[in-house]
């Protein structure tokens, strides 16, 4: 079968792979009918999460058709559709049991100190062959699988694989309430889905901050109130928009991936702080480039520790690699904020937001901006690595 494999930094590659088996008798085997790339992707591309095995399967998000389960899996037979939760949890361990599936002692191979499980990772995470392929093995699949309501299109269940449930979490992580003024950094496919989330659980007044036209656009239609990074400052436009108070919450969408101000104010600011980023070690893109982590991950918790008003609330959900420690906790403590970060508890929060989906009360479809065939995956990485004009969501049509 086809599936997009990762060999080092930089390298990945569209392969013919043998087709997965059942391991354990709590396994299920997939035809996969919907993949997708996600911004976390590209962190094993570019090196920024480390540790990495040659011949991983990418890819953490799927929709498709169960073609095959283990002994012990009892609620699902071949032929049922089904969305795959991107982190692995085993569903019965004390952590599964109080809702914290990406924190299951048992799912991760690794060990109860390892942490999350998810697809498509680094050996710390398992690892787990990913589903960007034509088949995928699904382990603890009682509880990995979620069955897909017949009035919800695969298109549609794509989004609550993954960016749906994360955004939903960061929504949650921050605390978002009734009449809440919310910021949210970074407008890419997990921000603008923040921003329906934020809204969704109340929030009176959402705020966007980003870079690219497109995105501010689409984040404009949902009606926040957007920021572009390069024309202004983002933290003095918070403030003038709050009359010097800050919003009551923040949800940080961007981590390690941010992308620097290209002028105005905020790149003036990046520069300030170049000496942190002489420390990152180079990377390769997609293209085989050099690729230096910037410093905008530090200006990212600056903007969100700033932006709060005192007493506020910051959630994130953008990812920070082991080993990221530019955090400005000073001004937090100083603030009385709160700090709540993490990996998603997707099957938490997956057979809600199906439900949603299944009601019309959110499209997802509005989001995915491309659809390819897997043989286009690796061009797909390359313009969203670039992050093209227009690129938000890429969805790969793999049956």
């Amino acid at each position: 079968m086809k599936a997009v494999v990762w060999h080092g930094v930089g390298d990945i590659r569209l392969d013919d792979v043998p087709e997965p088996k059942i391991q354990e008798p709590t396994d299920a085997i997939i035809r996969v009918t919907r993949s997708a790339i996600c911004g976390t992707d590209l962190h094993m591309v570019r090196g920024t999460m480390p540790g990495m095995r040659e011949g991983t399967v990418l890819g953490h998000e799927a929709v498709g058709v169960v073609t095959e389960t283990g002994s012990a899996v009892r609620g699902f037979s071949p032929g049922d559709r089904v969305v795959v939760c991107s982190t692995v949890g085993c569903g019965t361990c004390a952590y599964c049991r109080a809702g914290y599936y990406a924190q299951c002692d048992v799912a991760n191979p690794q060990g109860p100190g390892a942490g999350t499980c998810f697809f498509g990772g680094p050996e710390g995470t398992g690892p787990v062959d990913g589903l960007q392929a034509e088949y995928a093995r699904i382990p603890y699949a009682a509880t990995t699988l979620v069955p897909v309501p017949e009035r919800v299109s695969d298109d549609d269940a794509i989004l609550v694989s993954d960016i749906f449930p994360t955004s939903w979490f960061g929504a949650r992580l921050a605390e978002v309430s009734d009449g809440d003024s919310v910021l949210v950094l970074g407008a890419g496919i997990v921000g603008q889905l923040a921003i329906a989330s934020a809204k969704l659980q109340g929030a009176g007044r959402v705020l966007a901050v980003d870079g690219i036209n497109s995105r501010l656009n689409r984040a404009q239609a949902q009606h926040a109130e957007v920021i572009d990074f390069n024309a202004e400052d983002p933290v003095e436009t918070v403030r003038e928009l709050t009359r010097g108070i800050g919003v009551d919450r923040v949800i940080d969408a961007v981590g390690v991936d941010a992308q620097r101000p290209a002028t105005g104010p905020a790149a003036r600011e990046a520069g300030s702080f170049e000496q942190e980023v002489d420390q990152v070690a180079p990377h390769r893109n997609p293209d085989g480039e050099q690729w230096v982590p910037g410093d905008a991950p530090s200006l990212a918790a600056r903007w969100a520790v700033q932006s709060v008003c005192k007493a506020g609330t910051i959630g994130v959900i953008g990812v920070y690699p082991p080993g990221f420690d530019v955090f400005p906790f000073g001004d937090l403590m100083n603030k009385n904020l709160t700090l709540h970060a993490g990996n998603c508890n997707h099957r938490r929060y997956v057979p809600r937001l199906l439900d949603l989906v299944a009601a019309g009360t959110v499209d997802p479809t509005t989001f995915i901006t491309q659809a390819e065939r897997p043989e286009s995956a690796i061009d797909a990485y390359r313009a969203f690595d670039r992050r093209d004009e227009g690129w938000l969501k890429t969805v790969l049509e793999v049956a």
